[in-house]
């Protein structure tokens, strides 16, 4: 009798706990509304783009395994065609950034409400480029971007930016994301922006979306405990050579974004969930909805209310300090790119680093740890320290078959 008890309380406590996942799974991954919502509009003529066809009209382009980690930010692996990629989608505004509040829930009224019917190219470009000065600060070159997004606005390539194309455009252009896809088009650690309709898009996918650990059902991860599952993190990593090229591959991406064609912009959650490599170790981004325009994230931050530190900080890792003479945040974010990279680095490399570099390595990695956007010729410091760190694991690593 008391084994039956126990096999009975067994089977009832699994069955609970796959119940509150299951909930938690539906309410997560709300693909359907959001493909709902999208060709609403494209059937009705309010948005137009090229994904649109494929999602709506002839559905080559479908949902896969969600990967939604908040129900606002939907996540899709994806098929357009033959062709995998990653499907995202908004389920919620995203007009401004949020610190641990939850925006204001997708309302008709303001869904793709601009540019309205008569609006000239013209005065479509004057929109989007006091948006980029917003966001971005007074750039100089802002007119060149806001002619880069025209390109890709016209997803027909019929030379024309139709009113639904500009909706789209618009709509999209609030997402940090989309914006840094289009800036960073051309490098090789962006992924590439694959077509979009409304505020979805969908971008190339990463074989390999992790630094870290194999993938297992969640069923299983429940029954992990937490120290045991970064030991087998650890044991499933690639041999050292191929994680210092993906190493390479994200100290080359900091590059990219630090004081860019188009200003600085700040990495605020730099995990190794966010950070994927493909097949021959080059290191992609998997997603970069917390990678922030600095002039963005500095004007709306710095009238925050604080009581401390702890209070003025975006994402996991944009971190600026608490005046508390005025009882506000400061604008300054404390730590630069590099360094939050380094961090996540630092136990990625030094474990199974050849002997010979190890000492000089883990010299490099804490430098750079202690990097601090106040320090004096902090840019000066920021690019000796990466290149230094760069040149130290190429050297090691150009002869082998892995570079």
């Amino acid at each position: 009798m008391k084994y039956l008890f126990f096999s009975w309380l067994v089977v009832f406590v699994g069955s609970w706990i796959i119940y509150v996942q299951y909930s938690t799974y539906t309410e997560l991954c709300r693909g359907k509304d959001c493909k709902k919502i999208i060709c609403d509009k494209y059937k009705t003529g309010v948005i137009d783009g090229p994904a649109c066809n494929s999602l709506c009209v002839t559905e080559t382009l479908y949902f896969g395994k969600c990967l939604s980690t908040k129900p606002n930010n939907q996540m899709y692996l994806g098929i357009w065609g033959n062709l995998p990629g990653v499907v995202k989608c908004q389920m919620e505004q995203a007009l401004h950034l949020d610190f641990g509040t939850e925006l204001e829930p997708r309302k008709e009224i303001v869904l793709f409400d601009k540019p309205t019917r008569g609006t000239t190219v013209q005065k479509f470009k004057e929109m989007v480029y006091s948006l980029f000065k917003a966001k971005l600060g007074d750039q100089g070159n802002l007119s060149e971007l806001v002619n880069l997004i025209l390109t890709v606005a016209d997803g027909d390539k019929d030379g024309q930016v139709s009113l639904g194309e500009a909706k789209s455009a618009w709509a999209l252009l609030q997402l940090n994301e989309f914006l840094l896809m289009v800036i960073l088009q051309d490098k090789e650690h962006t992924p590439k922006l694959m077509g979009f309709c409304g505020d979805l898009y969908v971008m190339e996918s990463v074989e390999y979306t992790s630094l870290y650990g194999i993938s297992l059902p969640w069923v299983i991860e429940l029954f992990i405990p937490s120290g045991f599952r970064r030991s087998m993190d650890q044991l499933f990593t690639p041999s050292w050579p191929r994680k210092a090229k993906i190493a390479i591959g994200l100290l080359e991406f900091v590059e990219d974004v630090f004081h860019g064609p188009y200003g600085n912009f700040l990495m605020c959650d730099i995990s190794a969930k966010n950070l994927g490599y493909n097949d021959k170790y080059d290191l992609k981004m998997v997603d970069m909805r917390k990678i922030v325009p600095e002039t963005n994230l500095k004007e709306i931050i710095k009238d925050r209310h604080c009581e401390s530190d702890l209070d003025c900080v975006y994402g996991t890792d944009c971190r600026t300090s608490c005046d508390q003479s005025t009882m506000k945040c400061t604008s300054e974010v404390i730590q630069p790119n590099l360094a939050k990279a380094c961090q996540l680095l630092k136990d990625y490399l030094l474990r199974g680093a050849p002997s010979e570099i190890r000492e000089e390595l883990e010299k490099q990695l804490y430098s750079c740890i202690a990097l601090k956007v106040t320090a004096h010729q902090m840019e000066m410091e920021h690019s000796l320290i990466l290149n230094n760190l760069k040149t130290l694991l190429w050297k090691k690593i150009s002869y082998t078959n892995d570079s």
